[in-house]
């Protein structure tokens, strides 16, 4: 006999940052959930009646959330040559436990005029935690505060250092919105 508690799959909840900060996105507008994942801030969104736009490489994980009314599931490749968002616009971007370097701009380019940014991932200091440990995929200290200003953009909280949930690990998050 088994025990059917430990063959539930571990539902893990929304990031406090992104449910401290979805409220400032216009009621109603299009959000993007950018490397999504198992899609907990897209359904987080979607329920809060957001147009959510859930994009992720991984194509099992954007099956199992392609029929929640209110996401749009897209399967790309977010660091290959040719950027599949191009061109589009969103009220809100919401980025978790990511991050490629070199499509930054695009992502922020994404923003719409008085749309809101939150992204939240690990910095350096999190190799003494566990992964992500390769500095390719750390923030540097303050790395999301320049970047936001680089981009115009109005920075409405900051925070970074350790954290220990939902897992002890060094993080950087920001809000910020494009005037």
């Amino acid at each position: 006999m088994t025990d059917s508690l430990n063959e539930l799959p571990q539902i893990i909840p929304p990031s406090s940052w992104v449910e401290r900060h979805c409220g400032r996105i216009t009621p109603g507008g299009r959000v993007l959930d950018l490397a999504c994942g198992s899609g907990r801030h897209a359904r987080l969104l979607a329920g809060l009646g957001f147009s959510v736009a859930a994009v992720d490489r991984n194509f099992e994980a954007i099956l199992k959330f392609s029929a929640v009314p209110g996401i749009t599931a897209m399967q790309a490749d977010l660091e290959g040559d040719e950027w599949p968002l191009a061109g589009r616009t969103f009220d809100g971007i919401v980025v978790t436990n990511y991050l490629w370097r070199p499509r930054l701009p695009d992502v922020l380019a994404m923003l719409a005029p008085g749309g809101v940014l939150i992204y939240e991932t690990f910095m350096l200091g999190n190799e003494a935690y566990g992964k992500p440990s390769s500095p390719a995929f750390l923030l540097r200290p303050g790395e999301l505060r320049e970047l936001a200003q680089a981009a115009g953009l109005r920075e409405i909280a900051f925070e970074e250092g350790y954290t220990a949930s939902p897992k002890p690990a060094m993080r950087q998050a920001i809000c910020a919105v494009r005037e």
